[in-house]
């Protein structure tokens, strides 16, 4: 009897729940530069990345196998480019705040001018990144 009467008590109980809507917390995370927002630039520029990346995986067997003045310029832009876009995503990540932003932007320019200047520099007077690295794997 006691079996039998929890089992008719439990359905009732839970029939008379009073079902609350869902509450929806919302908080602002950032995936983009804002001025990309609401726009397609965001979608093609993670285009972009992915296909240099994909690039930048049989450019350096390419390199290898021939090297060359165009093949060395190619590895310099594509580097420096896929590095620029990198550490963007970084700063977009952990730099807050509009001046930290506008100064870490401003650095990461100035860097990838830097490195593809050096680069550029390296090719022209030097070996070339090329047989730079055809150097380093004999020895």
């Amino acid at each position: 009897m006691i079996f039998s009467r929890s089992l008719v008590v439990g359905p009732l109980i839970a029939s008379r729940k009073i079902h609350q809507p869902p509450v929806l917390l919302t908080s602002q995370i950032h995936t983009s530069p804002s001025h990309l927002n609401g726009s397609k630039a965001a979608s093609l520029h993670w285009t972009s990345e992915r296909i240099l990346s994909v690039t930048l995986l049989g450019l350096f067997p390419a390199a290898y196998f021939y090297p060359g003045t165009v093949m060395d310029y190619s590895l310099a832009a594509a580097v420096t480019l896929h590095s620029h876009w990198g550490l963007g995503q970084i700063l977009i990540d952990y730099v807050h705040g509009d001046t930290k932003v506008k100064l870490a932007q401003a650095g990461l320019h100035v860097l990838s001018a830097i490195t593809f200047a050096g680069l550029c520099y390296f090719n022209y007077h030097d070996v070339g990144i090329c047989k730079a690295i055809a150097m380093l794997w004999s020895l």
